[in-house]
């Protein structure tokens, strides 16, 4: 039986485009990629839980339009339950801008949530029979604060593990971490949500505790091609990260990590053991372009955490 994880969060369609640069303001260049699919935050945690293994449920707010549809083929595709996704036949579903440096393989992006945006604590009391029917809820700040919150506190009531992935990262009160098992900020995250300075190990240890002082159970930082670290009950540990042989595109590596993480906490993996399976998870995504496209299957995982 495959393990149940909740995610609350948002759906867009991806347009990336890949090229050298980005343009001057006001300049035009010509681009050398562009490709559309199925993207943000919380809808590409899902599609990494389902394909690392987990039984994915997606919470959130459509539009009723060609990008919606989008969305649920994509979610049919990796057999998520969309049982509480709410369409809206007003607002249209949202998109992002992805630019990919073909030089360096990182990006810089826009999101427009559309439909989304309008995700309210209302969706999260009518999704609470799936919030608590799952071991994991993993939330994130792309759609309203407020909605964050209250899927937080819902699965706290229900003994459900609460993940929260703090991006893009806005100014919240403390309250919020005291509703989170895990708080699992990048290295830009961590450092401007808690003003500290985030470059070296020892900077992320200090911003791990302050996240902890704030409230957070246990704070993970995510460190990219260094690995993560992991400061709080569960003990202090960095965890390396994957050897890759090259990196395609970073573009949603967080969220393959998150929801890699996510499974495996919900099978009761320990958090070291836990953490090293989202890092081989977020190692396989960097191998590949694209967003969802690019989270990898259990049997992937697997082989690269044996080959260690």
């Amino acid at each position: 039986m495959r393990a149940p994880v909740a995610v609350l969060g948002i759906f867009v369609a991806d347009l990336a485009f890949r090229a050298p640069r980005l343009p001057l303001m006001g300049e035009t260049i010509l681009g050398q990629g562009f490709k559309d699919g199925p993207g943000g935050k919380g809808s590409n945690q899902a599609i990494a839980a389902a394909r690392a293994g987990g039984d994915a449920r997606m919470i959130t707010r459509i539009g009723r339009d060609t990008f919606g549809d989008m969305a649920q083929k994509a979610w049919a595709a990796d057999g998520i339950d969309t049982s509480a996704v709410a369409i809206d036949e007003h607002l249209p579903t949202g998109a992002a801008f992805i630019f990919v440096s073909t030089e360096t393989g990182n990006n810089a992006i826009i999101v427009e949530s559309g439909a989304a945006a309008k995700l309210s604590p209302a969706d999260v009391v009518a999704a609470e029979s799936v919030i608590r029917g799952s071991k994991v809820l993993i939330t994130q700040f792309e759609q309203p604060v407020e909605t964050a919150i209250a899927g937080l506190s819902l699965a706290r009531r229900h003994g459900v593990i609460t993940i929260l992935n703090p991006a893009p990262a806005l100014p919240v009160d403390d309250a919020i971490y005291a509703l989170c098992d895990y708080v699992t900020p990048n290295e830009t995250e961590a450092a401007t949500l808690t003003g500290l300075k985030v470059e070296t190990e020892a900077e992320a240890l200090a911003a791990a505790k302050e996240f902890v002082r704030r409230g957070a159970k246990n704070a993970l930082i995510t460190l990219g091609e260094k690995g993560a670290l992991l400061h709080g009950e569960a003990g202090t540990h960095r965890v390396p990260a994957f050897k890759v042989e090259k990196v395609v595109e970073t573009t949603g590596a967080g969220d393959a990590f998150n929801g890699g993480f996510a499974v495996a906490l919900a099978e009761g993996q320990s958090p070291v053991d836990a953490i090293r399976f989202g890092c081989a998870t977020a190692g396989l995504s960097v191998q590949k372009p694209g967003t969802a496209p690019s989270m990898p299957t259990r049997t992937e995982i697997e082989a690269m955490l044996r080959a260690g």
